[in-house]
């Protein structure tokens, strides 16, 4: 089977957004009745991004299969509509780890083992696999940082070498960044002219141009950038900043993108069906009554700036949940550490329609959260908690509810007197040894629903699968006065009879699960927590 590749790189500077860009992409033709799927390479000696910092990277969005993988391919799933599996992701430290695991095994019978050709061909063995397993006629795969960068030259150069090889499978798309200085009031078209040197550098000539910016392009830079880039004014497609990222694939195809680029490979339409898509954000304009929704948590702060894209994958569902319900989300990030230096300031959380607890690790901004939790609690906010949330309820509980003051995580007491929160066996072995990279309880488990319970009734069905990345569980043995006191559990894996789900049957909404729903959050398929709770805030 033909699969066509199409590398999409970056130029200027990162954060423009190639991933969304590779996401409406893949979208489009999708729509045009082919097989896509979408891969993210990124150029980190990281082997998974598991240890990677959120601040720094953003979040780690976990597939079925239980990789912790880079926030872009919560982005292709959302925007395709369809799983994206552990091999769609690749980083330096992979590529490296496989070439020197089969050297070492004599797996390159006694050659000298070097950068290109053996590191090129890893890559393109890669790239293949996912082809040929997930039977693509479309592989879309996004180049991590940008054109000039050190770190991508050895994927450009296997980009490069495989349009050597099969000149008629493989497309270059350049996203790239055309600023409009406030002291100069005109669009600048230099950076991205230097950009696509930077890649003719290294042998490659971009097919396509996006041009990100504040604005739509004008016909006089695209005359310009097509002079300069050698590119024709059909292929360089305006990607001005919009209110909604579900808006890109409609924007895109205004400039003809999708058969475009069916074009550069003597392809056409097999069909077109775009039309949910643009239902949906005709759905979006049409929310307009606001629900304020506070998310309470830590990883927010990068210097002077905030960096939503620590918690992405809980604001689209969010999004997500607001939209089906017909409500325009207004989300404000709360950083728990204001109500340890402030304790007064969680009254503040009565201003909000609705409190989310998102996930987390350590030690730090948990007596924060443990005030935020005992607050909505009592004031009948409605709130949902997400893996380190749900763990907090539990603790903020049993120490206010059952009376047990000393209640903990043995994650931030590993000697407390009420581990109401702990590792299980195979767990504290890894934590003892150190083997904590990729090391925790990650991807789909089953959680079998109680019946008549507020999630049972939300889901509509008895069982689920849903993905985690958690390393702490509650302990068992405090489930029976948990229950005694009132706390409903109101999902377990059937298994193991580990608490998966928590929730408080009086409450407006207090739900709260082991698990991280917004994972498996669609724009066209919405997850039923996300909907509930948005639907029980006033």
């Amino acid at each position: 089977m033909k699969t066509n590749f199409v590398f999409v790189a970056g130029g200027v500077m990162s954060g423009v957004g190639k991933g969304i860009s590779t996401a409406s992409i893949a979208r489009i033709l999708k729509e045009y009745g082919y097989k896509v799927t979408a891969m993210k390479i990124d150029p980190y000696l990281n082997v998974d991004a598991g240890t990677m910092n959120p601040t720094e990277h953003g979040e780690v969005f976990v597939t079925k299969d239980g990789l912790e993988s880079d926030q872009d391919l919560g982005n292709y799933e959302r925007f395709l509509d369809q799983d994206i599996i552990r091999e769609n992701y690749m980083t330096t430290g992979m590529v490296y780890q496989s070439v020197i695991n089969r050297e070492r095994n004599l797996g390159y019978n006694g050659k000298c083992v070097e950068v290109v050709p053996h590191i090129t061909e890893e890559i393109e063995r890669r790239l293949r696999r996912v082809a040929q397993h997930q039977k693509a006629d479309f592989v879309l795969v996004e180049i991590g940082g940008t054109v000039g960068e050190y770190q991508n030259l050895v994927y450009l150069e296997a980009a490069r070498i495989m349009k050597l090889k099969y000149p008629d499978q493989i497309a270059f798309i350049m996203v790239s960044f055309f600023p409009v200085p406030s002291m100069v009031g005109e669009m600048k078209t230099k950076p991205t002219q230097h950009a696509v040197r930077a890649l003719n550098s290294v042998g490659i000539q971009p097919d396509i141009i996006i041009a990100r910016s504040s604005v739509p392009l004008d016909d006089v830079r695209k005359k310009k950038v097509s002079v300069f880039c050698n590119v024709s004014p059909r292929d360089i497609i305006s990607a001005p900043d919009i209110s909604t990222i579900y808006q890109v694939p409609i924007n895109f195809e205004r400039d003809h993108i999708g058969k475009r680029l069916l074009e550069k490979f003597n392809l056409k339409p097999k069909k077109s069906d775009g039309k949910e898509w643009r239902a949906f954000v005709r759905g979006i304009k049409r929310s307009t009554r606001p629900v304020k929704i506070g998310i309470v948590g830590k990883y927010f702060g990068t210097g002077d700036f905030v960096l939503s894209d620590s918690y992405i994958s809980v604001i689209e569902a969010i999004k997500h949940g607001a939209w089906a319900n017909r409500r325009k989300p207004e989300i404000t990030w709360i950083n728990a550490e204001e109500f340890e230096k402030s304790p007064s300031k969680v009254k503040q959380l009565s201003d909000y329609d609705g409190i989310i607890v998102p996930g987390g690790f350590g030690k730090r901004g948990v007596t924060g959260k443990l005030r935020a939790i005992k607050h909505v609690r009592e004031n009948n906010i409605p709130y949902l908690g997400l893996c380190y949330g749900l763990q907090m309820a539990v603790i903020e509980y049993a120490r206010n509810v059952c009376g047990m003051r000393s209640a903990r995580t043995t994650e931030v007491d590993p000697n407390t007197k009420d581990p109401v929160i702990h590792t299980l066996a195979d767990q504290v072995a890894k934590i003892k040894q150190k083997e904590l990279g990729g090391t925790m309880r990650l991807g789909h488990y089953t959680c079998r629903l109680v019946p008549k319970t507020r999630v049972r009734d939300l889901y509509g069905k008895g069982s689920v699968q849903e993905r985690h990345r958690h390393r702490y569980e509650v302990n068992p043995k405090y489930v029976p006065v948990l229950e005694k006191k009132g706390l409903q559990i109101s999902g377990v894996n059937p298994g193991s009879n580990l608490v998966e789900i928590i929730e408080l049957p009086k409450h407006r909404f207090f739900v709260a699960c082991q698990f991280h729903p917004e994972f498996q959050s669609r724009p066209l398929v919405p997850h039923p927590l996300f909907v509930g709770f948005i639907a029980a805030t006033k």
